[in-house]
């Protein structure tokens, strides 16, 4: 969805608010749970621009066919958009997943206790 602000007449992009079902979270979860997923997504968040699977690739000590796997299992979560064009593919974070996420979490802390 795109929006224009009165200063600036080009179209800014919005976040609509994500919420996650308890499969979306556990799926999401046990994706983050692997610690090469986790650094690929840290990559991927950290690259700024779409991150090609050939730069993802030569920054991890893994083999191609281990990359693929962990990009899928990225991508089934829910957790990274892939672009293709011709033989390459690109990845980039899915908007405001990890924000709908990190609220989920931040929903199961409690406030102090009063009676104990």
């Amino acid at each position: 969805m795109k929006a224009t602000s009165i200063d600036n007449p080009q179209p800014v992009a919005t976040t609509k608010t994500i919420r996650l079902t308890r499969a979306r979270r556990t799926a999401i979860l046990k994706a983050l749970a692997d610690p090469r997923r986790f650094e690929l997504l840290e990559q991927i968040a950290k690259s700024q621009c779409p991150l090609g699977c050939t730069k993802a690739l030569e920054a991890m000590p893994i083999a191609a066919a281990t990359l693929s796997h962990h990009v899928k299992e990225l991508e089934t979560a829910g957790l990274i958009d892939i672009k293709r064009e011709g033989k390459f593919a690109f990845m980039s974070l899915k908007a405001g997943v990890l924000q709908a996420l990190g609220a989920s979490l931040a929903a199961l802390e409690q406030g102090p206790c009063d009676g104990r």
